[in-house]
């Protein structure tokens, strides 16, 4: 997870933009996230914590505000966004009687006290961020201890098929290279969260046309962020090639693209001094009995 990576570091005020831009027609094809949400959602249920007070970071329109609600009986809800016009989505749309709050922030500053959240749930939020450890720091700064941070993210399988059609018609960086969940754990500890729990699981997309594909990734604020990406236009030369190989391993044309889903969990443990390094007490690990 090394933010300096050249194929990974986006640019924040592109990443604001997009999804300004996309607020609008989010709803319409945010399937993905609808998918990942409820997983989340499923995986969290089963948790006994008390709670007061929920972040949902990373919000986008605030489909999960209602939920968390629900999950969380009398808990205050706050919706976290980087766009301002996906957090004015998500006040549109927030139910009379609901709790709720709307915040536009950047999970690497968020604007409250050491340890005075309860749960963070973070949606799909990890791959617009090339800086996780500088966002684990802060959600571990936040969270108070023995407080649930869940996430959803997406592994480093994703979008290959895209990739490598890509790099048919060039050598430019146009898809966000995903970590590893064994990194996304080193880096949750290294933050001083206690206990990552990760799994994974996959989703397979089909789409019937490379128009349909590219329509719904600008729609959900999906394209290409990445800050050394190439500046001028990609030309229809270069465009077309790329779709073609797109199309060419498919046998009735369409497009299929899979999807690495990472789920997580882990506990808050107090304000934590990364310089002091992470030590595990080898008496302390249990062993796997037969």
């Amino acid at each position: 997870m090394n933010a300096t990576d050249n194929n990974s570091t986006l640019r924040v005020g592109d990443v604001r933009r997009r999804f300004d831009r996309a607020a609008v027609s989010f709803d319409d094809a945010d399937f993905v996230h609808r998918v990942t949400r409820d997983g989340l959602l499923a995986r969290i249920h089963p948790m006994s914590i008390d709670v007061t007070t929920v972040i949902d970071l990373g919000s986008a329109t605030g489909a999960a505000v209602r939920p968390l609600e629900k999950r969380f009986r009398g808990a205050k809800v706050i919706a976290i966004d980087l766009s301002g016009q996906m957090v004015a989505a998500t006040r549109r749309k927030r139910a009379w009687l609901s709790k709720a709050a709307s915040v536009q922030a950047d999970a690497r500053f968020l604007p409250f006290a050491d340890a005075s959240i309860d749960v963070i749930f973070s949606n799909l939020l990890l791959p617009w961020i090339s800086e996780p450890a500088a966002a684990f720091s802060e959600i571990n700064r936040v969270l108070r201890e023995d407080g649930l941070f869940a996430f959803a993210t997406l592994g480093p399988d994703s979008l290959l098929e895209l990739r490598h059609a890509w790099r048919t018609a060039d050598d430019s960086a146009h898809v966000n290279r995903f970590p590893d969940m064994h990194d996304i754990g080193d880096a949750l500890v290294n933050a001083g969260l206690r206990d990552p729990v990760l799994d994974v699981d996959r989703l397979s997309v089909t789409y019937k046309s490379s128009d349909a594909l590219f329509r719904d990734l600008t729609a959900t604020g999906a394209r290409n962020s990445l800050q050394h990406r190439a500046r001028g236009l990609v030309g229809r030369q270069r465009f077309r090639k790329m779709t073609e190989s797109l199309h060419a391993d498919s046998d009735d044309g369409e497009i299929a693209l899979e999807l690495e889903l990472v789920y997580g969990h882990c506990w808050g443990r107090g304000l934590h001094d990364p310089s002091r390094g992470v030590a595990v007490d080898a008496a302390n690990i249990p062993l796997r009995r037969r």
